[in-house]
């Protein structure tokens, strides 16, 4: 009896989970204010640009649903919640057969970036996901499944809170996104940001 050739897309993103599980991506980027490491989106660009095409595959975002929230400041400004539902199609070349992974991704700003922050959250993550990016290259039982996930939580609350622009800002990511968990281990950055903010220069 013959046998079906699997879908090519299923065995390029098994190669691509393959490639990325013997070098990771560590937290080899450092905040020269607070000291920590961390990994950045430009990272995960730089890790998927060479061994995407290397394995006939290609990524191709849609945007499903947008929605924006204006959330008002003590002070009379305005900050933009925007929560993006995006489906990713991920494609072989070598035979036309697809994958459609779907995730979310949300960010706020006062400014025009609060869009490019939730697809690139969105994006980072689905990465993460689907590829099962480790923390770095594996070595056994150098961490298990669970020190992973805390290490990738707890950075992602740094970035965000290092990426407030306003005090407002600041104040509703460590109330409103911060776990209760990250705020008690997060109270120096917090800090550290606030002075930083509250040290700038006011605008003339």
């Amino acid at each position: 009896m013959a046998t079906t050739k699997a879908p090519a897309v299923y065995a390029a993103i098994g190669a691509v989970m393959a490639d990325l599980a013997s070098v990771g991506i560590s937290k080899n980027q450092k905040n020269q204010g607070q000291g920590f490491q961390f990994r950045g989106i430009d990272q995960v660009y730089n890790a998927l640009a060479g061994i995407l095409p290397k394995h006939h595959l290609i990524l191709i975002p849609r945007v499903v649903n947008r929605e924006v929230t204006e959330r008002h400041t003590q002070r009379g400004g305005v900050l933009n919640y925007v929560v993006l539902d995006v489906e990713y199609d991920l494609i072989s070349t070598e035979d036309g057969s697809t994958h459609t992974c779907r995730v979310m991704g949300e960010s706020m700003d006062s400014g025009d970036k609060a869009t490019s922050k939730a697809l690139s959250m969105a994006y980072k993550y689905m990465a993460f996901q689907l590829f099962c990016i480790p923390l770095d290259a594996q070595d056994g039982d150098k961490d298990t499944y669970e020190d992973v996930l805390g290490a990738a939580a707890t950075g992602d609350a740094i970035e965000a809170l290092n990426s407030c622009e306003t005090m407002d800002e600041l104040r509703i990511c460590w109330t409103e996104t911060l776990t209760k968990e990250q705020r008690k281990a997060l109270v120096k950055v917090k800090n550290q940001r606030q002075k930083l903010l509250e040290n700038r220069p006011k605008a003339a």
